[in-house]
């Protein structure tokens, strides 16, 4: 049986999965952070650090004011009490200790040559001795960084810049070494996965890879809400013969529901569990690589919403601006807005404001509460607002 569903409220279910229709709590912890990730299946990282680095943003989005230093922790601390480990799921992300197991058949992919660009895949074959020589250093000196290896330039060609991060970062798509902590620039520090993972987490058993398949499928399922085949795949970038079969067991098993979406050309599901909240109240900006945005498409088809980001286009040619919001106000995204955080002066930079056409009037004054809430939390003293269009 086909659900039919209008496009408000295939909105609804979406942004209920993604956690925009539960309140704020009043002083977000440890324990909040850890479902928001849990219900978002991970947070991808970037780098970029105009304002601050993405992966923070989603739970600022949907908890409020929260304290960074929790997800530091979680993702970064001591065995004993890390939550979350790096790994390639949607691009380079956060994820749960628990999702591990279901990510190993693409770790043993990765080791077998089977996945990567060439330049990677070199190491799995011949030049695989180079790769156990770096991963040698690692286990006999300590966590290390690509540009620790620099210093063994001269003794061996095998340490040239480029050829040890492609050696490092085969072994860490392998699983066998893994992100032990970030260092100054966001420098990624690696270190045998053993030594960094709980041991309890390595020791879980290990799916065979269909069955990893549907439960990454299930996960994006019930994050998403309601999806297309090519949203489910995006969730964890898997390839329509990973995921595919995936799709059909679960529709038959009645985790998916076959959903027919108001203007949707394509075919979409829904999972079993999604709510379907009256309405929707709340007020957000969203990160560049936020999940409910991240697949441009999607974003379109929901909200009606062209988003590109633009850090890659030239300055004289870009629309909106370098690093730009989408703000979101109860159903709707209504606003862009192009943010910097000019930590030397205290400010919080809204370089360029794009009230979207339509917006309703309360638009500015709601969005002026969200810019005061992240200076707030960015710990910047004021926001200094400057070319305003659409109003």
């Amino acid at each position: 049986m086909t659900s039919s569903l209008s496009l408000k409220q295939a909105r609804r279910i979406a942004l209920a999965a993604q956690g925009f229709a539960d309140r704020h709590p009043d002083k977000p912890g440890a324990a909040h952070l850890r479902k928001t990730v849990d219900r978002l299946g991970l947070f991808q990282i970037d780098s970029v650090n105009v304002l601050t680095r993405a992966h923070y943003l989603p739970a600022l989005s949907r908890l409020g004011s929260y304290d960074r230093a929790l997800l530091e922790r979680d993702a970064w601390g001591p065995m004993r009490q890390r939550r979350l480990f790096e790994y390639w799921a949607h691009e380079a992300s956060l994820l749960p200790l628990a999702l591990h197991p279901l990510l190993r058949w693409r770790m043993a992919r990765a080791e077998r040559g089977e996945i990567g660009y060439q330049a990677l895949k070199r190491f799995a074959h011949e030049r695989r001795p180079e790769a156990e020589a770096v991963l040698e250093r690692i286990r006999s000196e300590g966590p290390m960084t690509a540009a620790d290896f620099e210093g063994g330039a001269s003794r061996s060609g095998w340490w040239e810049w480029s050829h040890t991060k492609h050696a490092l970062e085969w072994l860490f798509w392998s699983g066998r070494i893994t992100t032990a902590t970030r260092r100054g620039s966001f420098g990624r520090v690696y270190d045998l996965t053993e030594r960094v993972l709980p041991q309890t987490i390595l020791d879980l058993p290990t799916p065979d890879a269909a069955s990893a398949q549907r439960a990454l499928i299930e996960r994006s399922a019930r994050a998403l809400g309601v999806a297309t085949a090519a949203d489910l795949r995006d969730y964890y970038r898997l390839k329509p013969g990973e995921a595919d079969h995936a799709i059909a067991d679960l529709t038959e098993a009645g985790v998916l529901v076959p959903a027919r979406v108001e203007g949707w050309g394509q075919k979409a599901w829904m999972h079993r569990d999604a709510h379907l909240p009256r309405r929707v109240t709340g007020a957000a900006l969203l990160a560049p690589f936020d999940p409910l945005i991240w697949e441009r498409s999607r974003a379109e088809r929901l909200f009606g919403f062209h988003y590109r980001i633009e850090i890659y286009v030239p300055q004289d040619k870009r629309v909106h601006g370098y690093y730009v919001l989408p703000f979101l106000m109860d159903e709707a995204l209504v606003a862009r807005v192009d943010l910097k955080a000019d930590r030397q002066a205290g400010l919080l930079l809204a370089r360029r404001i794009t009230i979207e056409p339509g917006a309703p009037a309360e638009t500015m004054e709601r969005l002026a509460i969200e810019l005061v809430r992240m200076a707030d939390w960015l710990g910047l003293d004021a926001v200094r607002i400057g070319e305003t269009t659409g109003l």
